[in-house]
């Protein structure tokens, strides 16, 4: 019995070296790998400083800031499975557009109503359209994301898959503490780098970003006159067009040639309406001369647009048909009762 017991034991052991072993040097090669990976961002941290001396960035602020930067593996396992083409457009507006967030815009947009109008009235931007990229972007103010930016920067940067964009957006980021616009302990954003209530890249940042109300930083962070007037800014100079709208949803007649959707083909009004295209409700569509292309973000039977120049605009600022379309049904949605 004893022999029993010592033999079984002996075995037990054997299993257990057998399957801890290969576990150990795993981890083992792991560690060896995460250290030649700190050590390989180290020097490319430092090659980076005198590039970002050589590109205007004082050295006071490389040297508070890059000494703390640590490279995320995060940050690289969300860039490689970026979930593109996994959501039905149906399935996209459900859970982007939720009656909540509706009518939580429709109360915003009461409350700032005359910061909003000020700003629209400045900029040439609708306040509605400002409130319904407030709130898609960032939830109006309420996620904007909890990445540190300028590690997820140096991190994409130095991976390399898309490294001279996100060298030239880690520089731009720098410059944005240089000029003092953030501490960089309270640059947060998206782990992509994305920042702020409107969810600005650093390069759109530099271009778009304004200070409206005075106190020397363009804060896309906390205050609120800065995001409305930051988003109002980037659709003015994108080519907004203040007495139009974004486009309508539309309803297409039995056989309609599809070949015919798309920003490639542009007609009039009343030559869509001669194809047979009407109103949602089947009225005739409106006689002005707008240009407008058709639009299936959805693909052939599902929701149907003929969108305007403003569309287009939309689309800069986010290349995607189901966030653009969104967007424009979200700001018709604020104005109904």
């Amino acid at each position: 019995m004893r022999n029993t017991l010592f033999q079984d034991a002996i075995q037990n052991g054997r299993r257990l070296t057998a399957i801890v072993l290969p576990l150990l040097f795993l981890a083992t090669g792991y560690a060896i790998a995460a250290d030649a990976q700190e050590e390989d961002f180290a020097a490319w941290l430092t090659d980076f400083r005198q590039a970002a001396l050589s590109e205007g960035i004082s050295s006071e602020t490389l040297d508070a800031v890059l000494p703390g930067l640590t490279f995320r593996a995060r940050v690289v396992e969300l860039d490689r499975r970026q979930p593109e083409g996994t959501l039905t457009y149906a399935e996209y507006l459900s859970r982007v557009l939720p009656p909540a967030r509706v009518n939580r815009g429709k109360r915003l947009l009461r409350k700032h109503r005359a910061l909003l109008t000020e700003i629209g009235d400045a900029y040439g931007v609708q306040p509605r359209f400002i409130v319904a990229l407030w709130g898609i972007e960032s939830d109006f103010g309420r996620v904007t994301g909890g990445f540190p930016v300028l590690d997820s920067l140096a991190t994409l940067a130095f991976d390399g898959r898309r490294g001279e964009f996100f060298r030239a957006q880690l520089l731009e980021a720098l410059r944005i503490v240089d000029d003092g616009h953030i501490q960089p302990d309270k640059m947060l954003g998206s782990w992509a780098g994305a920042m702020g209530q409107s969810q600005f890249m650093p390069s759109s940042f530099q271009q778009f970003a304004v200070d409206h109300d005075g106190d020397g930083r363009r804060d896309i962070w906390g205050t609120l006159p800065d995001v409305f007037a930051s988003a109002a800014n980037y659709l003015a100079k994108a080519g907004w067009k203040h007495d139009q709208t974004w486009g309508r949803r539309v309803r297409l007649p039995e056989g309609f040639d599809l070949d015919l959707k798309g920003l490639e083909v542009t007609k009039s009004l009343p030559e869509w309406q001669a194809l047979g295209v009407r109103r949602s409700n089947r009225d005739d569509l409106p006689t002005r001369q707008l240009t407008a292309s058709l639009i299936l973000p959805g693909g052939p039977g599902g929701p149907a647009f003929l969108t305007y120049p403003n569309y287009r605009v939309l689309l800069k600022w986010n290349r995607s048909h189901y966030f653009a379309t969104t967007v424009g049904q979200f700001a018709d949605l604020l104005m109904a009762r």
